[in-house]
């Protein structure tokens, strides 16, 4: 049995600024639009070479500070976009939506 892992960012309100600043803020802009889901929500971004090196490197950074969250990046086949899921245990998605203020 795993240990429950708690719905919390662990990052300082200044980190998180910083973090919005340097790399969510970059995602946010190239958003092409979003999706509801019950635990959470799928983003639907174009599907560039730097558009997949900045969602890598931010599901990098937010599965350090924010273990509590599934990530799935899907690529359908001759799709003209890539989707971000993020996912997690009831609660999550109150948190996706203030940390990502995507929606």
């Amino acid at each position: 049995m795993t240990a429950e892992i708690p719905i919390a960012c662990f990052l300082t309100d200044k980190q998180l600024q910083q973090r919005r600043t340097d790399h969510l803020n970059k995602i946010a802009a190239l958003l092409v639009d979003f999706k509801e889901l019950e635990n959470g929500f799928t983003y639907r971004f174009p599907v560039e070479r730097s558009t997949l090196q900045d969602l890598a490197e931010v599901i990098d950074l937010e599965r350090k500070c924010c273990p509590f969250l599934n990530f799935n990046l899907i690529i359908e086949a001759g799709s003209e976009h890539v989707s971000l899921e993020l996912t997690g245990a009831e609660g999550t998605k109150e948190m996706i939506r203030s940390l990502f203020e995507w929606n």
